[in-house]
């Protein structure tokens, strides 16, 4: 699951909505939007993204947190290290290789200390 898809199902919870409904209300399948709360699909696209915070009748600062998340979604993540130091691309191949069997603890900490350095996400 991604951070997006994470949010979207949190939403439709507070508010009580089915993904059936959900689907139904901005035009899209079940399917679909089961996908990419589930980071089988890739980012929402702009339209996508202006449906669902129309759907959720979210505004300002709300609207922009879900735009920023969406950004930080993409399930299929490349990373170019060319021009990087030599360990910049080993922690990258690293992180590649060994993300699925870092333990919940390991990914928090990576990830806390990636945002005190000022990176989203």
């Amino acid at each position: 699951m991604t951070p997006f898809g994470r949010r979207m199902r949190e939403m439709r919870a507070e508010r009580g909505v089915t993904l059936s409904q959900m689907a139904e209300g901005i035009g899209v399948s079940a399917a679909y939007l089961s996908a990419l709360e589930h980071g089988k699909r890739g980012q929402p696209t702009f339209l996508m993204l202006q449906r669902i915070t129309a759907y959720f009748n979210v505004i300002w600062d709300e609207a922009e947190a879900l735009r920023m998340l969406a950004e930080i979604s993409d399930p299929r993540v490349v990373v170019d290290t060319s021009g990087l130091s030599p360990e910049a691309t080993e922690l990258a191949n690293l992180l590649a290789r060994e993300i699925a069997t870092l333990p919940p603890e390991a990914v928090a900490e990576l990830l806390g200390r990636l945002k005190i350095l000022g990176r989203p996400g």
